[in-house]
């Protein structure tokens, strides 16, 4: 198994985003148009079907169209391409082009939440020990799937550059599939996928949450000169990601509903399980802490020590955050007393 080196060289001007809102004016002219992307099927990157489903868009005048890309290290290259202006997507892939000056991104999920799920029966493993020479399923090489794997094999004694082979699937239907197909002993799976796997027979080898790695899985990213070109479209964008968040979190119905709609998730127990894990470690007020960063970093520099030289505080962008913060709109979203 080999790792991708990082590449310091590659035009990131990805913002680690902790967009908060600058308040400005909604004119009355016609909406602006927002494209925005997501890599993966999964609890968190719901915010903006829950955001539409709540009319948000509307309400902050904005045409948003939100497109499938699978793989944060793909969907990460989509945004440098300029193929669309803010990415829902794992934070591993911005730490792979990290370069002289860097942009930060925001998440709004602290702790990795990847589950491997195992394959029940004769054939089943209990540990990560058992799983050694064995085919693990990541969609992708250098994506939030395969740090967890790397990340949770190392906390285990292992080396996961020669204990176990990587199998890349392109995506999460893809590694379920392969998993269930028996072309592949193991999988690293995001809910409600790990869920699915659950109700085909398959257990846990070892659960995210309880191993509680700091990462940043899930992330609002966009470009340093989006932010500067479309300060306010972005502010508008992050306030409605405020509101949906809260809403998430606070009703937990409209969130099925909304997965039901986008993923056709009609089983309740697969929605109770994702659910549940997931809330538990979704920022709800979008919130980004530098430990959940340097894990990223520190992976990075085992291939490019050039890594070591960057801070997480130079990957964040916090004064939107305060700016939400400073304003009251945080307290009036949740209805605080001030």
């Amino acid at each position: 198994m080999r790792q991708h080196s990082a590449n310091l060289t590659c035009l990131l001007n990805t913002l680690f985003l902790f967009l908060a809102w600058m308040i400005v004016p909604i004119g009355s002219s016609a909406a602006d148009k927002l494209v925005a992307l997501y890599s993966a099927h999964a609890v968190p990157y719901a915010m903006p079907w829950v955001a539409d489903e709540l009319g948000l868009f509307k309400k902050y005048d904005i045409d948003f169209a939100f497109v499938y890309i699978p793989s944060s290290s793909t969907a990460t290259s989509a945004i440098l391409g300029n193929n669309v202006e803010v990415g829902l997507l794992g934070g591993v892939g911005h730490c792979q082009c990290l370069r002289q000056r860097r942009d930060g991104l925001g998440v709004h999920r602290q702790h990795q939440e990847h589950h491997d799920a195992k394959r029940a029966g004769k054939t089943g493993y209990y540990t990560l020990e058992q799983l050694k020479g064995k085919r693990i399923g990541v969609t992708r090489i250098g994506n939030n799937t395969h740090f967890f794997t790397v990340q949770a094999f190392r906390r285990a004694g292992m080396n996961p550059d020669k204990d176990i082979t990587f199998i890349q699937t392109g995506g999460e239907a893809e590694t379920l599939g392969a998993l269930v197909s028996g072309r592949i002993d193991a999988a690293t799976l995001l809910p409600p996928s790990d869920s699915r796997a659950i109700a085909q027979g398959f257990r846990y080898v070892v659960s995210g949450p309880d191993i509680a790695i700091p990462y940043a899985a899930s992330t609002i990213a966009t470009r340093r000169s989006i932010i500067a070109k479309r300060t306010f479209v972005i502010g508008r964008f992050m306030r409605a990601m405020a509101e949906a968040s809260k809403s998430m979190h606070k009703d937990k119905e409209l969130v099925y509903r909304v997965m039901e709609k986008q993923l056709r998730i009609k089983d309740r127990a697969i929605l109770d399980a994702s659910y549940a894990i997931e809330m538990k470690v979704m920022e709800s007020r979008l919130e980004l802490r530098a430990q959940a960063i340097q894990p990223m970093i520190e992976e990075v520099a085992r291939t490019n020590p050039r890594a070591n030289e960057i801070k997480p505080q130079e990957l964040m962008e916090r004064r939107y955050l305060a700016e939400m913060e400073s304003s009251g709109f945080f307290g009036q979203v949740w209805g605080e007393k001030r």
